[in-house]
């Protein structure tokens, strides 16, 4: 019998956390380029390279589930309010910078 290792948090966020992502991601495996946490209600956002999204193309999923997804997003779970961490692909390393209006 497999045994499943607990997952260690390392957001400050609970696992339950409600998050923001796309169907790109969900269902094309698009891999995460974008994170944005935002400072008006503290939500984060995990998006891909599409350039063309509609409002009907976001997702709300928990925290657990986008870090099952891809875990290099614990590399950034850090990531201070009103700024986003971004990559060229799934192999570079996460560049942070402020979001801006």
């Amino acid at each position: 019998m497999k045994r499943l290792t607990p997952m260690i948090n390392k957001f400050s966020e609970d696992l339950n956390t409600a998050v923001i992502t796309t169907k790109f991601i969900l269902e094309d495996k698009s891999p995460i380029l974008y994170v944005f946490h935002y400072e008006e209600d503290g939500m984060w956002q995990f998006s891909g390279n599409e350039n063309e999204i509609n409002d009907n193309d976001y997702k709300v999923i928990s925290l657990q589930e986008i870090i099952n997804i891809d875990s290099s997003i614990l590399e950034i779970a850090n990531l201070a309010l009103n700024h986003m961490a971004f990559r060229e692909s799934k192999k570079d390393s996460w560049k942070i910078k402020p979001i801006e209006d």
